[in-house]
């Protein structure tokens, strides 16, 4: 689902980029994110920022994909080495081989895609076995509360961690670490 013109323009904002440095990465890396000489898959790569912190671990591989063309033009011009940005929707990830990946990481994107159940499941089927997802994500009734205060619009289905949690044992992960706060979850789930 793409994003409202004020939420891309707020996810695209400098505030943003400082909460992603210093919060949610981070927050990936202590529940164990590594990156070095892997295959990455990051969804919902947006204006490439996520690509720019991962690439510091010098990743073997890495590809961005997101359903927004304006997002992909603007990681593009990020010119970063090795990275590829690619048009794709989540929930069909055919241009990426099955078992290709060492590591897929999402950054607060599932929210926004009504199907994130499929979205979870073709992670799982990129992904090698004993390979890594990553996710961060805000609770339902939070991403509810933003769009009342911003008028932001989401899918009518809302995605509860829960769920979320669910749909990664259904899918073949095990949930290593989690971590819960402020009406987010963050998670480290390897593909069994």
């Amino acid at each position: 689902m793409k994003m409202s013109i004020d939420e891309f323009n707020a996810m695209s904002s400098p505030f943003r980029r400082l909460i992603q440095r210093f919060v949610e990465y981070p927050n990936l890396v202590r529940m164990g994110l590594r990156v070095q000489d892997t295959d990455v898959l990051e969804i919902g790569c947006g204006s490439g920022y996520g690509a720019k912190l991962l690439s510091q671990q010098r990743p073997r591989s890495y590809l961005g994909v997101d359903v927004m063309p304006e997002q992909i033009a603007l990681a593009q011009k990020l010119n970063l080495p090795g990275a590829q940005f690619s048009l794709a929707d989540a929930t069909d990830l055919s241009q990426v081989a099955d078992a290709s990946k060492d590591v897929v990481v999402i950054f607060n994107v599932l929210h926004h895609i009504p199907d994130w159940r499929k979205a979870v499941a073709e992670c799982a089927r990129v992904l090698r076995p004993a390979s890594w997802l990553f996710i961060e994500e805000p609770d339902g009734p939070s991403v509810q509360a933003w769009d009342r205060i911003f008028h932001w619009v989401h899918p009518d289905e809302i995605l509860l961690l829960r769920d979320l949690e669910a749909a990664l044992s259904l899918n073949g992960f095990s949930i290593q670490r989690k971590m819960r706060a402020f009406g987010y979850g963050v998670f480290a789930a390897q593909r069994i």
